[in-house]
């Protein structure tokens, strides 16, 4: 038998918890750490129709990397998701920032996705060696533009947003999620191109500035890489147990030209 309480001590050693940055609420934060556990839906969210998938597939875990409870709670409602996930009996465990840093974390299966090659942290979280933030090599230089439109394709992006730099593209920064404020420090490490989510407009007008290709290609599509990877490593770990992931998909819709 294989416990909730089994797997989070797993997810505990590929990302430790107390990694986490200061601000997050990461572990296993709904439910019971002892029930029983034969089926997982990982998610990059849970919400209530993530609450409903899992119903209707039968799990008793959901294992997110945003974490449901983050501020402190002074009333529950039944709509909220906390309710939802006790009236319906299921654990949750969320990995947030402490997966974001780890070496097989978010930044890793982002740079993976992008095909980086020799990669190495351009930011390290405090006195760690965790990246904040990974640099890495293209494949193949590209242009700008082309740079855009292959983020938007190896990402699987209903669009991204971009700053066309001065020069071609061999040296790219990624920082995931809201890690847009991370371009400074990729830029003084010499990038030809940063990939993010989240960006804010002095920071486009500052990549613009420096000449580096800002790609912003969502928070979702630069998170969500990281759900197939995770359930690898948890499968290998619990082959008994099935894993699945999420069907939830980017809540951004982009209007074509």
């Amino acid at each position: 038998m294989t416990t909730a309480k089994q797997i989070s001590q797993f997810l505990n050693q590929i990302a430790p918890f107390d990694t986490a940055m200061d601000f997050d609420n990461v572990g296993l934060l709904v439910g019971n750490p002892e029930v029983e556990v034969t089926s997982v839906l990982v998610s990059l969210d849970i919400t209530s129709q993530v609450v409903a998938e899992a119903n209707q597939m039968g799990v008793q875990l959901i294992i997110s990397h945003h974490p449901v409870i983050f501020t402190p709670i002074k009333k529950l409602r039944p709509q909220d998701i906390p309710t939802q996930l006790i009236q319906n009996n299921l654990t949750a465990i969320c990995a947030h920032t402490n997966l974001d840093l780890a070496p097989c974390g978010v930044n890793a299966s982002l740079a993976a996705a992008l095909e980086l090659q020799d990669c190495t942290p351009f930011k390290k979280y405090r006195d760690t060696d965790l990246a904040e933030g990974l640099l890495g090599i293209l494949p193949s230089p590209l242009s700008p533009q082309a740079f855009a439109a292959y983020v938007k394709e190896h990402l699987h992006c209903g669009g991204v947003k971009y700053t066309v730099g001065n020069r071609e593209i061999k040296t790219v920064g990624v920082s995931c999620g809201a890690g847009s404020g991370l371009l400074f420090d990729a830029a003084g490490c010499g990038v030809d191109a940063f990939v993010t989510g989240d960006s804010k407009h002095h920071e486009l007008l500052a990549a613009q500035e420096m000449g580096i290709t800002m790609v912003d290609a969502g928070h979702f599509n630069t998170e969500d890489v990281v759900i197939h990877p995770l359930i690898q490593l948890l499968e290998q770990e619990f082959p008994n147990i099935l894993f699945q992931k999420s069907a939830q998909t980017d809540p951004v819709c982009y209007l074509a030209e």
